[in-house]
C-alpha cells in the first residue's frame, strides 16, 4: 500500500502525462512556465501538484520542496483557521473567480515574511480528478505606491486646510486694517485737502489707490484659493440659468459699455452651479473688460454637445470682438499673476482666467482659447455632461 507521498508523486506524473499526451502537446505547460506572475496547481484536497518558475521564486521554496506542501501553507498562519472550508466550498462549485472580495489578501514566504497578493481560482479537469490552478500576482510594489499616495493624500488635506485657515485670516484680520487705512485716507483727502498741497494730495491718492489694489489683489487670492473648498456638490442644471444670473449682475457695466450680448442654446450638465457662475462672470467680465475702443462691445455665450472618446462631452463658447491677444501667449494667460497687458491699460490682478482653469480642472474638462490681435477672443470650456463617480477598489474572493 503506497503512503501519502508515493500518492502526491503518482498524481505529479499523471498530470505531467496528461499535458504531455493531451491532443494540444505542450502548450499548456509553456504557458504556465512563461506566465509572468506565479502559478500553483493543487488538488481538491489541497496538496500542491505543480509550480511555476515564478511561483518559486515568489516563495521562496524549490520546486522539489513545494510538492511536499499543501496550498495552506502558503497562507499566513493567522489567516489559515477556516482555509479547508474556502478551499471545499471552491470545488463544490468550481467556476473562474477572483480572490479576496471586499479584504486584502497576504501569502505567506519560504522565510516566514508576508507579502500583499492578487489570487484567481481557475478549476482544472484533465481526467484524474479535480485541480486548481491559482494565479498569484505579488503586489507589494503597488500597495506601497498606495500608502504613498494616502500620505501624499493626507499631507494635501492638512496643507489644503492651512491654506484655508490663511484664507480665513486674510478675510478679516488682512482685510481690517487694508479697510481702516482707505477709509482713513479718504477722510484726510476730504477734511485737509487744501491744507496738504499738491505733492501732499498726490501722495495720499497713491496711497488710496494703492489700498484699493491690494483689496482686489486680498480678494481675487481668496477667490482662487476657495475654488474646491467651500465648494458646493454637483447637480445637474442648464447651464443657461448660471449665464442668466451673471448678466444680471453685470447689467449696469453692460449698459455702461453698451455692450451686446447674444446668449444661445445651452446644455445641461452635472456641475457646481456657484463656480459655473464664478466661471462665467470671468469670461464674460473679461470680454467687457478688452474692448476695443470706439468699437461697440458684442459678446456671444453658446454651446451644445459633442462626442469624446470618454463620453460625451458640453462645449461652451464665450467669444468676443475685442482687443484679443497672440496665440503664442495662450498657456500664460491661464496661470495665477500673468498679464499680457500693463496695469495702466487695464486694472485687475491677473488671477480671473486661472481661477477659470481651477473650476474647469475641478469639473475634470479643458479650457483653452483662440485669439488674433485686434481681432478679438473665444474662450473654449469643455466639460464632462456627468461628473465621474468615485468607486471603491475591491479585490474579490469568494
Amino acid at each position: 500500500m503506497m503512503d501519502d507521498s508515493e500518492n502526491l508523486r503518482k498524481q505529479v506524473n499523471d498530470l505531467e502525462s496528461r499535458l504531455a499526451g493531451s491532443t494540444d502537446g505542450d502548450p499548456f505547460r509553456r504557458v504556465v512556465e512563461s506566465a509572468p506572475y506565479g502559478m500553483v496547481i493543487s488538488d481538491a484536497e489541497g496538496r500542491i501538484v505543480m509550480v511555476n518558475r515564478q511561483a518559486v521564486a515568489m516563495f521562496g521554496h524549490s520546486a522539489e520542496e513545494f510538492l511536499e506542501l499543501r496550498i495552506e501553507d502558503l497562507v499566513p498562519p493567522r489567516f489559515r483557521r477556516g482555509h479547508d472550508g474556502l478551499r471545499h466550498g471552491f470545488h463544490e462549485n468550481p467556476e473562474p473567480r477572483a480572490m479576496g472580495e471586499g479584504r486584502d489578501l497576504y501569502a505567506y514566504r519560504r522565510d516566514g515574511m508576508e507579502f500583499p497578493v492578487e489570487i484567481a481560482l481557475t478549476p482544472l479537469n484533465l481526467g484524474g480528478g479535480p485541480l486548481v490552478l491559482s494565479s498569484i500576482i505579488d503586489i507589494t510594489r503597488r500597495k506601497r505606491d498606495e500608502e504613498d499616495l494616502i500620505r501624499y493624500a493626507r499631507r494635501l488635506e492638512r496643507s489644503n486646510a492651512e491654506l484655508e485657515s490663511f484664507a480665513s485670516i486674510a478675510s478679516h484680520d488682512l482685510q481690517e486694517p487694508l479697510r481702516k487705512i482707505r477709509m482713513m485716507g479718504e477722510r484726510l483727502a476730504s477734511v485737509s485737502e487744501s491744507e496738504l498741497g499738491e505733492q501732499g494730495r498726490d501722495y495720499l491718492g497713491r496711497m488710496i489707490r494703492a489700498g484699493d489694489n491690494m483689496h482686489r489683489l486680498i480678494r481675487d487670492l481668496l477667490a482662487f484659493s476657495r475654488v474646491g473648498m467651500r465648494a458646493e456638490g454637483f447637480r445637474v442644471v442648464s447651464l443657461i440659468e448660471p449665464v442668466r444670473d451673471v448678466l444680471s449682475t453685470l447689467e449696469l457695466l453692460i449698459e455702461e459699455t453698451g455692450a451686446e450680448i447674444e446668449l444661445g442654446e445651452l446644455p445641461e450638465a452635472e456641475v457646481d452651479e456657484s463656480q459655473m457662475r464664478q466661471l462665467f462672470q470671468n469670461l464674460i467680465g473679461n470680454a467687457l473688460k478688452f474692448r476695443r475702443a470706439g468699437e461697440t462691445p458684442r459678446v456671444a455665450i453658446e454651446g451644445g454637445l459633442v462626442e469624446s472618446g470618454s463620453g460625451p462631452l458640453v462645449r461652451l463658447e464665450v467669444r468676443d470682438n475685442g482687443i484679443g491677444f497672440d496665440e503664442q501667449y495662450h498657456d500664460r494667460i491661464f496661470q495665477i499673476f500673468q498679464r499680457l497687458h500693463g496695469k495702466t491699460e487695464f486694472e485687475g490682478t491677473g488671477i480671473g482666467l486661472a481661477i477659470c482653469k481651477k473650476i474647469v480642472d475641478r469639473h475634470d474638462g479643458r479650457i483653452s482659447a483662440r485669439s488674433r490681435i485686434g481681432e478679438g477672443t473665444t474662450f473654449i470650456v469643455e466639460l464632462p455632461t456627468r461628473q465621474k463617480a468615485s468607486n471603491e477598489r475591491t479585490s474579490p474572493y469568494s
